[in-house]
């Protein structure tokens, strides 16, 4: 593993879109969080009433422990921009054919896919570590008072990690599918920004909220909507203790799912013509 590892680094360190996707990566996460937040302190600052109610609904979603959910939800937005790299990155292998050069070079079928394993791993991982480290600095500097808080919803992290994991791999499905980078990135970006939200919303009020089992929604769902909407009446309440209980199950399902596209890409793979 670690010299398919070494070999994809080879091909995509010299690669400018990598590098530009994770620069805008690493300054969205702060920044969409930030503008959140200046909005949170303009709202609640102040001695009006308004301010003060304010103040009262929403506590501080960006102190600890608070931090580690607020911010993942909002980063969860996100997920898309290394989605797009995915694809770009899979689909390079078909259009520059380098995936029948692997094959003539020895490397098994599987070493292929394992490969693009390992890019979508790495790239969680990246994705991760920005949000871990734009949440903790918010935490630190939204609240320094609650700082012996901050170890108190640490669950957030892996659940970021794998619904990370989880988008990114159905990305790395269309690019695998597809192969054709500007197809597949508009399939991809249609069924994400468009269709499934709105399918979601069709089953949630006619068919009993079964648009919950979508794909994308499915790894959604592990990282809901942060506390502070729990106060907005009994209805939000329960709202919000009902997703915050059904986390287990989907984190099984996302899980499920993941594992099962995978097995399916590597089954492809297998007997798909070069």
């Amino acid at each position: 593993m670690f010299a398919l590892i070494k070999i994809e680094w080879l091909k995509i360190k010299k690669y400018p879109a990598f590098w530009w996707m994770l620069g805008i990566v690493t300054l969205t996460y702060p920044g969409t969080n930030a503008m959140f937040y200046y909005g949170y302190i303009k709202s609640t600052s102040g001695k009006e009433m308004a301010n003060n109610v304010a103040k009262m609904f929403l506590g501080n979603p960006f102190a600890f422990p608070e931090t580690w959910h607020t911010v993942a939800f909002m980063s969860s937005f996100f997920v898309i921009l290394p989605s797009i790299l995915v694809i770009m990155l899979v689909t390079n292998e078909y259009n520059y054919k380098t995936h029948r050069q692997n094959i003539i070079d020895g490397w098994s079928r599987n070493q292929f896919v394992s490969s693009k394993l390992a890019d979508v791993i790495i790239i969680s991982l990246v994705s991760t570590l920005m949000y871990a480290v734009v949440a903790a600095g918010f935490g630190f500097y939204a609240d320094p008072d609650n700082l012996n808080r901050w170890a108190e919803q640490l669950q957030y992290i892996p659940l970021f990690l794998i619904q990370t994991f989880a988008q990114l791999t159905i990305a790395f499905l269309m690019g695998f599918l597809i192969k054709k980078a500007f197809i597949a990135l508009g399939v991809f970006l249609f069924y994400d920004l468009i269709l499934e939200k709105i399918a979601v919303q069709y089953l949630r009020f006619n068919a009993h909220d079964t648009g919950r089992f979508l794909p994308l929604e499915i790894s959604n769902r592990i990282i809901p909507w942060p506390s502070f909407t729990n106060r907005f009446g009994k209805d939000a309440k329960d709202w919000y203790d009902k997703s915050v209980s059904a986390i287990p199950q989907f984190l099984i399902l996302t899980i499920i799912l993941t594992a099962a596209i995978w097995a399916f890409c590597y089954y492809l793979h297998k007997r798909r013509d070069l």
